[in-house]
Order: structure tokens, then C-alpha cells, then sequence
């Protein structure tokens, strides 16, 4: 009763065949993979532009870096009575 059997997978399967149709669920699926791919080609674009500027100027993208690692926090001072 806790886990679901093989059955219970392809009940559930087949009622959202049959709900949504095989045609919504193709696109639905096309849609994710193209997403997920302009996902990845974005990341690919970034690091391109990122080894192009380590190229160019190394120190600069250090410092560049260093700043996206810094976490800016203001202290706030604590008040005892």
C-alpha cells in the first residue's frame, strides 16, 4: 500500500493519454526539449564570452570574479540596555 506497483504507473499513463491526447503531449515534450537546448546553448554562449575576456585580459576577470563571490552585507550594530 505505500509504494505503487507497475499497474498503478500505467493507469495513470494511460488516463493522461487520454486526457490530454498523444498530440498536446508530442508538443509538450518538443517544447521542454527545445527549452532545455536553449538552456544549454546559453550556458555554452557564456562560457565562450567568458574564456574569450580570460583571454584578453586575465587579471580583469579575476577581479570580475572576485566581485560575483563578494557578498555585500551591511552590519547592523547590536543595541543592549
Amino acid at each position: 500500500m505505500g509504494s505503487f506497483s507497475i499497474w498503478h504507473w500505467l493507469i495513470v499513463l494511460l488516463i493522461v493519454v487520454l486526457v490530454f491526447g498523444t498530440s498536446k503531449l508530442k508538443n509538450l515534450g518538443r517544447d521542454l526539449g527545445s527549452g532545455i537546448k536553449g538552456f544549454k546553448d546559453g550556458l555554452k554562449e557564456g562560457q565562450e564570452e567568458t574564456n574569450a575576456a580570460a583571454k584578453e585580459d586575465p587579471k580583469q576577470v579575476t577581479a570580475q570574479k572576485a566581485e560575483a563571490d563578494t557578498v555585500d552585507v551591511q552590519a547592523k550594530e547590536k543595541v543592549t540596555k
